[in-house]
Parts: C-alpha cells; structure tokens; sequence
C-alpha cells in the first residue's frame, strides 16, 4: 500500500496555539516630577505642629479683638445709628483695637510715648521679669509632658522651693555668694524632692500622677500656711502677719541692669535651664530614655528601659526646673518678704505655656515671653484704654483651646490635616480616576463592535 507523504511544514498540530498577533506599543509610564526644595519646607510647615501655635495665637487675638470692640462704648454709640453712617462704626472700631494693642506693645516692649530711651525700654525689662517664671516652670511641665506624665504640680513645687529659698535667705547667716547658692540649692532640691513624691508613686504603686500632683498642691499650700504662721520657720520675728522677714541681702539675686530696673538675675538662670533641658532632651542618653518612655512606655519597656526608674528621674528633673520659678520669686521679685500667694498662679500659667510651646525648649521659650507680654501689657490697657484686664485671661485660654483642637485651627485656615490628602492631591485623584474610567468605556465599545 502506498502511502502518499505530505511536505515537511504542512503539519498542523491539533493543540497548536496561533501565532501572537502584535500588540499596540506599551504606554510610557508617567515620570513623576519630584517636589522642589522650597515645596518640600512648605509642606513640612503647614504640617508640622510650630504653625498651629502661631495660628492659635492669632485667632485668639481675633477673637479678642472682638471683644474689645464690643465692650467699646465709642463703638456701642457708633452701631446705634449704624444703617444711617456705618463708616463711623467701623472707624470706631479701628480706633478701639488698634488702641488697645498699641497700649499693650508700650506696656510690654516699648513705651515711644517716654522721654528717654532708658523710660522707654523699661516695659521690656518688666516682660522679661515677668516671663522668668513662666519659663522655667514651663520648661519643668514641658519635660514631664515629653516623658508622658501629665505635671500638673507646678504650685506646689513652687511653694516648696520658695519655702526653702526663704528659709535659708532669712534664718541663716552665711558668706555673700555662698549664702545665694546655698539658698538656689535649697529650693531646687526642696521642689525636686516634692514632684519626685509623684514621680515615685507613679512608678511604684501606678497612682495617677494627676491626682497625686493635685493633692500635693494643696498639702504644699497649708503647709506653707503653718510654716508663715509659725515662729521660728518663716514668719517674720515679732509678726503676727503670716509674712516672712525681708531677705538678706547676701542671698538676693543681683539686678542684670542696675537699680532702675527690677529685672534680676533669675533671667539667665530660666535661659540656662532652656540650654540644660535642651540639651538633656536632644543630646543625652536619657533624655533619649524619657522620649522613648512618653511615646510608648510598653515598646520602651521590651527594649530594656526602666520604665519606672524613668519616670522618678524625670518627675524629680522636672520639679527642680519648676523650682527655678519659685527661687526667681522669692530670690529676686519679693525680697522684701512674701506670703502664701507667692505661686501667684504661675504653676498653672505653665501648663498653657508648655502646651503652647509643644513641649519644647525654645518654643516655650518663645511662649513665656509671650504670656509675660500678655501680663506685663494688659495693665497699661486697663489704665489707659479702659479695656478690662480679664479680657488678656481670655485670649490666653483661647490660645489653649485652640491649641488643643488642631483639626479646627487647620479647618479654618484650610491646612492639609496630617495623614490626609491635600485637596490639590484629592482633585488630581478625581481627575485621574475620571480619565481612566473614560478610557475604560471607550475601549469596551471598541470590543463590543
């Protein structure tokens, strides 16, 4: 049987797959554009925490401004006949805030209405005197904030370093320069050993360091009472007032620029404790320990941190800076004696400057002098504008409200939120899912035909 052989290449396999066809050429993909340097520090400002502070400010002073205009009678007779001459109520209004806020600059920085430079610059020495405090008990409630306690006993630990610093000024008798260190020395331990009370409860027992700095305020407070009433502490020898003798002059803190002025040298102690807490919290070991702890005590703790022990250090850091706020008081602002009101509200002036700040040392640098502005201004505003000097104590808690509500300080000044989408980057998204959705549709039509 003959068998008729087909050409090599004829064959075609039953399973044989046909040839690829060509396909269209592969779009290039998109080259994305890198940001720009100066985009780059935009974005890092808009996001970062430094601009919610300085905006908070602002809307705080906005609303003030508010309120000074509403509590102006030039300006509540103007908005009377408002509808028939409206320029009239707003120039009342013009002349009312800008009164008041260049009031409270001559009161604060420079008073250009004097007739020396030496008169003039006198507001700014009393903002600096004013603003030491603040600084250092900021500075004192700032470091336990990073370290992830809530101190809250700035008074106490005032009243006890006051309490100590006084004591040694009027009941001992020591060299000049040795009897103001040993009265400095006093303090800061006596109001260290006061916050490390909580700190050590903190870390032993695990009692909430915010009742407990609470109830040491108040124990700090009656004692202080006890010791001004008692003969032989701190009342002043044949007193019945419960007032302390004036300090010696060997333990009294030198004045930075003469007699004239009442700035002291408690200045530069608040500026070398913004150098010290700097440098403890971005430069040392344990200040690296105490950030570690404040973001995640339990992370911290698995990689081999005290987690306690921190939390004593830091409570006993924190109460000597907190310290520095009552021996500036008692060393260099009431030399003459003082009473159970020494504290003068500063312990929980500090809370806001620390949050205003964010916890660091140069912002709540820049925050106690702020309030000490605040403080200092605010009575040239009630003396010479008639403004009420409680409205000052509502911008500040304005500040710390706003302060406390980032999402609407961002919300209002339309802020990219942190973790979010900018709207520019949510309309490219929109565009560009629109686009791809159309491409989509336009390539199903080709197929279906």
């Amino acid at each position: 049987m003959r068998c008729t052989e087909r050409p090599e290449g004829d064959e075609v396999s039953a399973t044989q797959t046909p040839a690829p066809q060509p396909s269209a050429p592969l779009a290039e993909p998109e080259t994305k554009i890198a940001p720009s340097r100066w985009q780059t520090t935009l974005q890092a400002i808009v996001t970062g925490n430094g601009i919610i502070s300085l905006l908070a400010v602002l809307l705080a002073v906005l609303v003030g401004s508010i309120m000074i205009a509403a509590t102006n009678e030039e300006v509540q007779t103007a908005s009377g006949y408002f509808f028939a001459q409206p320029a009239d109520t707003f120039a009342a209004i013009w002349e009312a805030v800008t009164g008041a806020y260049a009031a409270l600059f001559r009161g604060a920085i420079y008073n250009f209405n004097a007739d020396t430079f030496e008169k003039g610059i006198r507001p700014l020495t009393e903002t600096l005197k004013f603003a030491t405090p603040l600084i250092a008990a900021g500075l004192g409630v700032g470091l336990a904030f990073r370290a992830g306690l809530f101190n809250i006993g700035g008074q106490g630990q005032m009243l006890m370093a006051a309490a100590a610093a006084g004591y040694v000024a009027t009941a001992m008798d020591l060299p000049m320069g040795l009897h103001l260190v040993a009265a400095i020395v006093a303090g800061l331990v006596a109001a260290a050993i006061w916050a490390g009370i909580a700190g050590l409860l903190k870390a032993r027992t695990g009692a909430h360091e915010v009742i407990t700095t609470i109830m040491l305020n108040h124990i700090a407070f009656y004692l202080l009472a006890w010791m001004l009433a008692t003969q032989g502490l701190l009342q002043a020898p044949g007193s019945s007032n419960p007032k302390t003798a004036p300090m010696a002059e060997t333990a009294v803190l030198p004045q930075l620029l003469g007699p004239t002025y009442k700035l002291h040298a408690g200045f530069l102690l608040a500026l070398v404790a913004v150098a010290f807490t700097w440098w403890l919290l971005e430069r040392s070991s344990l200040g690296f320990r105490f950030r570690a702890v404040g973001e995640n005590p339990s992370a911290a703790k698995v990689a081999g941190i005290d987690v306690g022990r921190m939390y004593f250090v830091v409570m006993l850091i924190a109460g000597a800076l907190v310290g520095i706020a009552g021996v500036s008081q008692v060393l260099g602002t009431e030399v003459r004696g003082f009473s159970g009101g020494i504290d003068a509200g500063i312990g929980f002036d500090a809370i806001t400057v620390a949050l205003l700040g964010r916890s660091s040392p140069i912002g709540i640098l820049f925050a106690g002098l702020l309030f000490g502005a605040f403080k200092t201004g605010g009575f040239t505003m009630q003396s010479s504008q008639g403004i009420p000097v409680e409205i000052i104590l509502v911008v500040q808690s304005l500040i710390v409200l706003f302060i406390a509500a980032p999402p609407l300080v961002r919300a209002i000044f339309g802020l990219p939120q942190p973790g979010r989408p900018s709207r520019k980057a949510k309309r490219v998204a929109k565009a560009r899912r629109s686009e791809t959705e159309g491409k989509s549709e336009t390539e199903g039509k080709k197929v279906s035909a």
